[in-house]
């Protein structure tokens, strides 16, 4: 098996529910990282990326969060329906998917 080219992980951290910063898992992490995985497979993509999940990676109110590398593009507000377009822009085309990018801003 070659070095996969792309690795992608999901945060997956899970607050009680009502705590003030909220939590990737509480929004629907979960459905994201399984429709990454089975995409994954149907798209046989095995050999281009990785997936892993991750616990908090900071900006909470803004998951699911999904990161790729190694190009670094930070994803937010992740649903299942936009795995598709992930796994065929980014991962099949080297496109980013602009819309669900979190702007450099956020970092200050």
């Amino acid at each position: 098996m070659p070095k996969p080219a792309y690795h992608i992980l999901v945060c997956t951290n899970q607050r009680p529910p009502g705590h003030p910063r909220g939590s990737c898992g509480e929004n629907g992490a979960g459905q994201v990282l399984e429709k990454l995985s089975m995409g994954i497979e149907q798209k046989m993509l095995f050999d281009k990326v990785i997936l892993s999940t991750s616990s908090c990676l900071g900006p909470c109110s803004m998951g699911p969060v999904v990161i790729v590398y190694p190009d670094g593009v930070w994803y937010n507000k992740v649903k299942p329906e936009d795995v598709d377009e992930i796994l065929d822009s980014h991962i099949g085309n080297g496109q980013k998917v602009d819309r669900l990018e979190i702007s450099d801003a956020i970092w200050g």
